[in-house]
């Protein structure tokens, strides 16, 4: 067949211009269809304004703690127009990475509007009929909005328009505790609404529950309520939202936000006209990422799996990497990292103590160290906090972290993890003084401490030290 491309990509976030960009690196001919915001979710409502907001939200909360460390600064002044500023001068300052110019630099042909698969190996876009032996579907997801009665007459927020605010909550109430709702819970407390948290369950509920309580307790104690229910009902407008929970409660605050998770995007592409199966939340796929039809891929959001900007650019990796060589690439999830961007950090990699115990019962040993006994935390005033590895001998199958910068830790435990590195050589690393970093040293260490201070090396020392006296 003479097809018009070598491979169709369709989405512009980070999955789809991953793969795209790949390809088009490797001499491919690629399409890279996208009818919205290049860039997709992470950049233009995702993880670039939620972090850029959250630095504005630190800043914020330094200063209202007036005197600390023996220095007194002025109580904050928050200019809701600077901090709006600021968010999206960080989305500008971004954006031409992931720009139209810059894929059509790297060779990709570029079509900003609709796709929909005809078949397997036919896109249609703007009239135009495309071919190509490979299909990349990288659509993404979007918010889940819950059943709750009357949502549909009420203003709500998503991560979609939260970001486009031109004046600040008076009082943001939060539905959901995971991640969007935490980080964002925080950062408009800090900077000065009111913030009411309505979750039913246990508050991020995929990471550690000793981490988690840290935080949670450090946002009360800023001033955020939290509410145990779910929301039944909702009504009001602007300035004056109300929400009815399963217990009979009624909330009142000025604005309301979801964030219960969020549903792939698979409608409306046509995904029925070549029999894709469809799983609970978004298209199914093998660990080489490949749909029930073989040479359509599914990355990033729009398939089952984990949604996470990292996880969408490496899935983009592998198929891209697969389709230019023609050797097959499978997902490792052996140390999936994530990170929740609270103050203090939550950091994840790799298995959980809960999970580690499900699977491997009592062979499952807890190495713990808090950043009380970490030098440059403990100078910085900054010493809450802890890490957990979780190990099953001396090999690490995963490590929960809380405390400030607990994500930029994880790197070397990733090593560890995959056998790129063993605890052994981290635990004998020369790592520079003070920083943070030494924790992972002194768990890695500790895990190999009683082998390497045991019975046998104390009495090969003692008679090493016997025999000097001899000669």
């Amino acid at each position: 067949m003479d097809y018009s491309h070598d491979v169709i990509v369709i989405g512009g976030g980070a999955a789809g211009l991953t793969a795209a960009g790949g390809c088009a690196l490797f001499g491919l001919q690629v399409a890279l269809i996208e009818k919205g915001a290049m860039g997709g979710e992470c950049l233009n409502n995702g993880c670039v304004p939620s972090k850029a907001i959250i630095s504005s939200a630190r800043r914020a909360a330094e200063a209202r703690e007036e005197k600390r460390l023996g220095v007194q600064l002025a109580a904050p002044q928050v200019d809701w127009m600077g901090v709006h500023k600021h968010i999206h001068d960080a989305i500008a300052a971004i954006a031409p990475h992931d720009s139209q110019e810059r894929f059509e630099a790297m060779g990709c042909e570029v079509l900003r509007d609709h796709a929909t698969i005809l078949d397997r190996n036919t896109v249609e876009v703007a009239g135009r009929k495309l071919t190509a032996p490979r299909i990349v579907i990288a659509t993404g997801s979007e918010p889940f909005v819950p059943p709750i009665e009357g949502i549909g007459d009420v203003p709500y927020l998503t991560n979609e328009n939260l970001f486009e605010l031109t004046e600040q909550p008076e009082h943001l109430l939060i539905v959901g505790g995971g991640v969007i709702g935490m980080e964002m819970g925080q950062s408009f407390r800090r900077l000065g609404s009111e913030v009411t948290i309505l979750n039913p369950g246990p508050l991020m509920g995929r990471d550690d529950p000793d981490s988690v309580a840290l935080v949670k307790a450090r946002m009360e104690q800023e001033g955020v309520r939290f509410v145990t229910g779910k929301a039944v009902k909702a009504g009001g407008s602007i300035g004056a939202i109300t929400l009815e929970t399963d217990s009979g409660e009624r909330l009142t605050g000025s604005h309301l936000l979801l964030a219960v998770g969020r549903k792939a995007r698979v409608s409306g592409y046509g995904l029925e006209n070549t029999g894709i199966k469809l799983g609970r939340n978004g298209i199914k796929v093998d660990a080489r990422r490949r749909t029930s039809v073989k040479n359509i891929y599914a990355i990033g959001d729009c398939r089952e799996g984990p949604r996470l900007t990292h996880v969408s650019g490496y899935e983009g990796s592998n198929v891209a990497l697969e389709i230019a060589t023609g050797l097959p690439t499978k997902v490792d999830w052996r140390a999936l990292p994530w990170c929740t961007y609270t103050s203090p950090e939550v950091a994840q990699i790799g298995m959980t103590e809960a999970e580690a115990r499900e699977a491997h019962g009592d062979a499952i040993t807890i190495q713990h160290e808090g950043f009380d006994h970490n030098d440059r935390a403990v100078a910085e005033g900054a010493a809450a906090g802890h890490m957990k590895l979780v190990m099953k001998g001396k090999k690490v199958l995963g490590a929960s972290v809380v405390g400030e910068n607990a994500g930029d830790l994880l790197l070397p435990i990733s090593q560890m993890i995959t056998g790129k590195a063993s605890s052994f050589a981290l635990g004998s690393a020369i790592i520079a003084y003070p920083t943070r970093s030494e924790i992972t040293k002194a768990l890695a260490f500790k895990a190999w401490e009683p082998t390497v201070f045991g019975s046998l090396p104390k009495s090969y020392a003692r008679l090493v030290a016997k025999l000097r006296r001899l000669f």
